[in-house]
């Protein structure tokens, strides 16, 4: 199990996937917003989502998780 963490505080903007979806490594799986920025979260690795742990609205901090994979 991995999981995906924020690189830096912000608001979730959007999640892209949802539990159950395949991801390949690199894939996009959420977007934060931070300072006006569009920050684009990606998996390190594939796999599937076990869980979204964070909400779009939801405000992050860096090293916080988004999600997990298995």
């Amino acid at each position: 199990m991995s999981k995906v963490t924020a690189s830096m505080a912000g608001n979730v903007w959007k999640i892209l996937v949802k539990k159950g979806d395949a991801v390949a490594n690199g894939q996009e799986v959420a977007i934060i917003e931070s300072m006006k920025m569009e920050i684009p979260i990606t998996a390190d690795r594939e796999g599937r989502v076990k869980e979204v742990t964070a909400g779009e609205g939801d405000f992050v901090n860096e090293g916080d998780p988004i999600l997990e994979l298995e």
